[in-house]
């Protein structure tokens, strides 16, 4: 993996700054399909080793952020255990852009624009790297989920339904 990339998207550029290694992965969009089973796919990749990014906000309007498996659907219940929180909601497609300064199918963990909570399932840790967006549709970054996790300062945590 290397420390820079020709991709100068948000994400990259802090990682790169932060002396993280990582690797970039871009993929075609043009067939529309950009679900997080169908990046695994074109980068060939099982869905257990890409993951999707995920806006949630608690009835006290706070957010939060989990990371799961492609092939994994977010439990709400461990969703909000996980985060301290009486309950969880996704947030509505139309908040996501001006509330993380990234689209829908583009959403990076890295380089929101706020630090929200973080959570990621911790079926992550059975790898030696993840893949999770770029910040921006048709990039994904390669990196190691301890790294990941410490520079973004999640926690790992069972979120996935069984």
């Amino acid at each position: 993996m290397s420390r820079t990339s020709a991709v100068k998207t948000n994400a990259v550029r802090l990682l790169e700054s932060a002396g993280i290694v990582f690797a970039v992965h871009e993929y075609p969009v043009d067939d529309g399909r950009i679900d997080a089973r169908s990046i695994a796919e074109k980068l060939g990749r099982t869905p257990d080793e890409v993951f999707k990014t995920l806006v949630a906000e608690s009835p006290a309007h706070e957010h939060f952020v989990f990371v799961i498996p492609a092939a994994g659907e977010l439990d709400l219940k461990k969703a909000a255990q996980a985060s301290g929180s009486k309950s969880i909601e996704m947030i509505p497609l139309k908040q996501l852009f001006p509330l993380t300064g990234y689209v829908h199918g583009g959403c990076s963990p890295v380089g929101m624009k706020k630090l929200f909570p973080t959570f990621i399932d911790e079926t992550a840790q059975i790898f030696d790297v993840m893949f999770v967006s770029g910040g921006k549709i048709g990039v994904n970054l390669e990196i190691a989920p301890d790294l990941l996790c410490g520079f973004i300062q999640a926690r790992y945590a069972d979120l996935t339904k069984n």
